[in-house]
């Protein structure tokens, strides 16, 4: 397993050699992104209990994944994210707001495209591996320099998607990284209960491409390893699989209690490992940081959350048309009687009309 940054902060002679490469301003943006998303996270947390936005899927734990990952891309590179990667879709470009719009299950937070490029998220399971496959073919086919980044957890290596998606890959050598965060646990069902093999990661030779292990709580090692995989990708040497491990802190959702199924002390384990610390430990120990700056940090970040669900909660409410739109091309007899009922035939033409 590759790894850069040890779980008490120090440099292993790999990472040595990869910090000694990357900018102190990297170094930094690096860190001040597992900040805000860490304060993002623990904010919705408590929403969720306060009834401010809808069930919640928290990547407490995982930030290192979805930031070093993310933060490796391109503009122009395209990212699939499952339903708890809405971290790493901030961090390539999806303004916080919209997030939370999502979590209110309104119809802005499933925008995709323009000036980002994530796709909205993916609750069943896998689909959207296909989905990265097919983009990644779609630019081998114009010859345009794109990397699909696709996002998943362990539990995704059991469905048929996963393998569909692995084969078409590596049949056609295709720009697609796939990026597993396992962490150990598919809702509650452990890894080793759903997987004859031992790691993900083997996986990949069946399909004809490379495979890394990684630790995934590590955001040095994350980044530079997609960074790399996606460079090597762009020039035409296919996809790659990435096996990132790392824990899921918090619980798979908001109604979800890991205390039935994971030990204490094994969670007490995980989170001395937790990737935040470790890091800034790192640049305290470096000199890079100091204990002044990164309380200003968390407060600043705390405010910039604070504000996005502020502008959220003050905008306009949707539509009852809303209820009818984005589903069907054309509504179904019964639904498009519904709908005259609410807004009455004067508002049918503007039915599908939003903001």
């Amino acid at each position: 397993m590759k790894q850069c940054v040890t779980p008490t902060g120090k440099l292993t002679a790999y990472g040595e050699q990869i910090w000694s490469k990357l900018s102190i301003d990297i170094k930094k943006e690096l860190w001040k992104w597992m900040v805000r998303l860490r304060a993002y996270d623990q904010q919705c947390m408590v929403w969720s209990r306060q009834g401010k936005i809808l069930t919640y899927a928290p990547y407490f734990g995982q930030e290192a994944s979805q930031v070093g990952s993310a933060f490796a891309l391109q503009p122009q590179d395209w990212l699939f994210p499952t339903y708890r990667d809405h971290g790493a879709a901030i961090v390539h470009g999806l303004p916080m707001k919209h997030s939370l719009f999502y979590w209110l299950g309104r119809i802005e937070g499933n925008r995709s495209g323009g000036k980002w490029r994530a796709l909205p998220a993916s609750v069943p399971i896998a689909t959207h591996l296909l989905h990265a496959v097919g983009t990644a073919w779609a630019a081998t086919l114009r010859n345009r320099p794109t990397v699909s980044l696709a996002l998943f957890g362990d539990g995704a290596t059991s469905e048929g998607d996963f393998h569909e998606a692995c084969n078409l890959a590596g049949l056609k050598q295709l720009p697609v990284l796939f990026f597993c965060q396992n962490n150990r646990y598919a809702i509650s069902t452990p890894f080793g209960e759903q997987s004859a093999t031992e790691t993900v990661v083997e996986k990949a030779h069946a399909y004809g491409f490379p495979g890394i292990r990684i630790d995934g709580n590590d955001v040095l090692v994350v980044y530079e390893t997609v960074k790399h995989a996606a460079h090597k990708a762009r020039l035409g040497n296919g996809p790659v699989l990435i096996e990132a491990l790392t824990y899921r802190l918090g619980p798979h959702t908001m109604s979800d209690l890991p205390q039935r199924y994971r030990m204490m002390e094994e969670e007490r384990e995980w989170n001395a490992r937790e990737p935040l610390q470790r890091y800034q430990q790192l640049l305290l120990d470096q000199g890079v940081l100091n204990e002044q700056e990164v309380q200003e940090t968390k407060r600043s970040c705390q405010q910039q959350v604070l504000e996005s669900m502020n502008q959220v909660l003050h905008a306009a409410s949707p539509p009852n048309t809303h209820l009818f739109a984005h589903v069907f091309a054309v509504l179904p007899r019964d639904l498009k009687k519904q709908r005259n009922e609410v807004v009455g035939r004067r508002g049918m033409d503007a039915c599908f009309e939003y903001d």
